[in-house]
């Protein structure tokens, strides 16, 4: 179980799979034709890849987390990350899949917001949860592509087969976004607990001992990943994670500027600032005042 096979290209998961390799950069196939991964093993991958998965699909590690991938689930993994594989007995593969390499999409459109898709880094349990409807838009996409590589290679095939991927991403846009109003009362259960953490780091040494909190430590504290956690408050409130502990650090600050007996470099350093003039420099331009200026107009 420790070793962990590393898939560089898409033709090596190809040969796990046994299906043809008809291109070097990208494959797309139904993985209800194909033979089924070696149980309990793990993968890195080298490449993107996209799973639509239909019916049960076993138990599938990503991260620190089961995957919540059953029947309707689109599943992201990125270049560098691993997954666990951990079917039944006798299980087979159901669902459809799209490999492609960074390679195929270098110079391109595509290749230069990647970044946009931040579902390429989302934890575990945040799979892309799919209507009927949504499902059949995927499947069309995944068809075309298909179809484009059954075709011969020619001036055209990059930029059509890049174009419908690029599409395909950014209707997993659109569906994240759904997803994100139809978990309404999740996200903001999410909120209040990220509020409740953000005083509770305030009012514990934890600012004094390690420092400013940062997003990453607050999407731990709810055991999501960052990217998701971001995208979730942004959505839920308009403003960025990072915008929320930068207004809880004001107005706790404006709470102590109005004790004199504390000097501004010890109120900075107990917000955890390593530096007060970092601390003068932000609450300066949030309130337009130095901590100073401030704390004589009260």
């Amino acid at each position: 179980m420790d070793t962990i096979r590393k898939l560089e290209k898409v033709s090596q998961y190809n040969v796990l799979k046994d299906i043809e390799t008809k291109h070097p950069l990208i494959s797309v196939f139904d993985n209800s034709i194909t033979k089924a991964l070696p149980n309990h093993s793990r993968m890195y991958f080298g490449f993107y890849a996209v799973f639509l998965k239909a019916g049960h699909c076993g138990e599938l590690k990503y991260g620190r987390n089961n995957y919540d991938y059953d029947d309707g689930t689109l599943v992201f993994v990125a270049p560098g990350q691993v997954i666990e594989v951990n079917n039944e007995e006798n299980y087979q593969p159901s669902g459809l899949a799209l490999l492609f390499h960074p390679d195929l999409i270098k110079g391109t459109a595509l290749g230069k917001q990647m970044s946009q898709y931040s579902f390429f880094s989302y934890d575990s349990h945040e799979a892309l949860h799919l209507s009927s409807k949504e499902q059949q838009i995927i499947k069309d996409l995944f068809n075309k592509l298909e179809y484009e590589l059954s075709q011969s290679i020619d001036k055209h095939t990059k930029s059509i087969i890049t174009n419908n991927i690029e599409l395909l991403l950014n209707y997993c846009i659109r569906f994240y976004d759904r997803q994100f109003i139809t978990r309404e009362n999740i996200n903001t259960d999410i909120l209040s607990k990220f509020e409740n953490l953000l005083n509770i780091y305030f009012q514990s040494e934890n600012a004094q001992n390690l420092g400013l909190p940062s997003v990453g430590y607050f999407a731990d504290c709810l055991h999501l990943s960052p990217n998701y956690f971001g995208d979730l408050i942004k959505k839920a409130t308009g403003k960025t994670a990072q915008e929320h502990i930068q207004l809880k650090l004001i107005d706790i600050a404006k709470e102590k500027i109005f004790d004199t007996e504390k000097s501004v470099s010890q109120i900075a350093f107990e917000l955890g600032f390593k530096y007060p003039q970092h601390f003068n420099r932000m609450f300066k331009k949030s309130t337009g005042y130095t901590p100073n200026e401030y704390r004589l107009l009260n």
